[in-house]
């Protein structure tokens, strides 16, 4: 978006929402864009007989008692195409004609001062409303130079210079970190990246004055980028703050999962009490979780996953902490205190559908793939239930999968073999197939029968189809020379599916 032209004329919204009469109310819904190039005071009732286009109506506090007179105003200005008639606020609460106003299309300021001191001030801003809009951005920049790299200060001396307006900063995933949440429901937001050094953002500015007025959104924007630098400074201090508690994170679970030979029992108490104060769970049973993300981009094509990660994770986790470990990233967590202990067979079941869940939560924004194992007896056997989880990730190759550790099957096994150099030779042992399968119809029906161990009924459950339908596909297939039944043949065709299946 345009900086707003700083020499074009000040609009009614605009002496309404940071322009020089603070303290003032607007009613009706329309003419809020219309320009304003002139004031004129009214001190007498004939004086409406007579009114330029787009000037501002101010009527004093003595004339504007009378209710019909207001109104009369309001009907004056729509006939001379006046901007907006200005009314103390006092004089206008028995009768307040905004009804009327907003049938006209003319907008009624309410202001809790002096009128004819208000109609100085606008007189000022119509004749220079560079000045005005300048004064404005200045005011901003010295209450942004007062808050420093504190996101709270600065949401606050944006809120001070934008009275009107909602503001929030939110991760780069959407995510609130401070403000008023208002501005997030806004339907036409105003929205700025907080750059880290790389230009990918650290955070999200989001603005929302709830109006619809031409050139607002660029005069707001124009504020918000004074914000940039000082959350700029902040998010990076945040971020870094971040990073080493990810390095020592990752150090205490190790220490914590693998405690070396020469460790005392006061080191080994040291490190769970360390752990303990950052909240992860100890006691055991426990169940581990492994999530790693998908590999769609080159490296350094864009920033981390685990910033935006950890964020997701806050928001469409199961619970317990999520820590970098070696090639992926894990979690764990622990029966309810004072619960018996579950039956392992439902934990680990209502755990991979929590993953599960969660994982095509997060998916929208970040693709991942899950591992589920356990359950550990304590933090002794954690390191192993983990290891299984990360496992269990790693031959979860579709994103949006999570596959539990116990039941890793020939699928999930040769899902994790490289598929770019067996493609061709894929390709040649199911040539006669690929030749007359036009639409994948048959090679996805092979895939899902071998899975199944060659079990029609199965198949059909899965595919969605009758068994009859199954049935006939498997003839089909049987007559282009594949027997899914035949031990000579079984595991090279699964692998085949299994390796062009993953390329499409």
């Amino acid at each position: 978006m345009r900086r707003p032209d700083l020499s074009a004329p000040m609009t009614v919204a605009e002496l309404v929402q940071y322009g020089p009469l603070p303290g003032v109310r607007i009613l009706g819904t329309a003419g809020r864009d219309t320009p304003v190039l002139d004031v004129r005071i009214i001190d007498r009732r004939e004086a409406l007989d007579n009114l330029r286009p787009h000037t501002a109506v101010v009527l004093t506090e003595a004339l504007a008692r009378s209710g019909w007179i207001v109104e009369m105003a309001l009907r004056k200005a729509w006939e001379q195409a006046a901007a907006c008639v200005v009314v103390p606020e006092t004089a206008a609460a028995a009768h307040p004609p905004g009804a009327l106003a907003d049938r006209l299309g003319v907008p009624l300021l309410l202001i809790g001062g002096d009128p004819l001191e208000g109609a100085v001030r606008i007189a000022s801003a119509v004749s220079r409303p560079d000045a005005g809009r300048t004064a404005l951005l200045a005011d901003a920049a010295q209450r942004l130079a007062a808050a420093g790299p504190h996101v709270e200060r600065v949401l606050a001396a944006l809120h001070a210079a934008l009275p009107s307006t909602s503001l929030a900063l939110t991760d780069p995933v959407g995510g609130m970190l401070a403000g008023r949440r208002a501005a997030l429901d806004s339907a036409h937001p105003v929205r700025l990246d907080v750059p880290g050094p790389d230009g990918h953002p650290l955070a999200v500015l989001v603005a929302d004055s709830r109006s619809k007025e031409a050139g607002w959104a660029s005069t707001v924007e124009s504020l918000l980028r004074l914000a940039v630098p000082p959350l700029t400074a902040w998010a990076a201090t945040r971020r870094l703050a971040e990073e080493q508690l990810d390095r020592r994170s990752e150090l205490l679970l190790h220490q914590l999962t693998n405690p070396s030979e020469g460790e005392d029992e006061q080191d080994r108490a040291h490190v769970r009490a360390e752990a303990a104060a950052l909240g992860w769970p100890l006691a055991g049973p426990l169940i581990a979780f492994a999530l790693r993300p998908a590999a769609t981009a080159e490296v350094g094509a864009g920033p981390a996953p685990g910033p935006a990660l950890r964020a997701l994770w806050a928001r469409y986790g199961i619970g317990g902490p999520l820590i970098a470990y070696e090639d992926c990233w894990v979690s764990w967590r622990s029966a309810a205190v004072g619960s018996p202990a579950p039956d392992p067979e439902v934990w680990l079941r209502q755990g991979e559908a929590q993953l599960r869940t969660a994982v095509r939560a997060i998916g929208d924004q970040l693709p991942l793939a899950g591992g589920v194992a356990g359950p550990a007896g304590d933090t002794g056997t954690l390191g192993v239930a983990l290891a299984d989880a990360r496992a269990a990730a790693a031959v979860a190759a579709v994103p949006g999968s999570v596959v539990r550790a116990d039941r890793m099957g020939p699928a999930q096994l040769l899902s994790a073999l490289p598929a770019e150099a067996l493609r061709r030779p894929a390709e040649v042992v199911l040539a006669p197939l690929l030749a007359a399968d036009r639409d994948g119809t048959l090679l996805r029906t092979l895939a899902v029968v071998l899975d199944q161990g060659a079990a029609p009924s199965a198949a059909a459950e899965i595919l969605g189809v009758h068994r009859n339908t199954v049935a006939a596909r498997l003839e089909r297939i049987r007559s282009l020379g594949f027997d899914p039944e035949d031990p000579a043949q079984r595991l090279a065709l699964h692998l085949a599916c299994r390796v062009l299946l993953a390329e499409s």
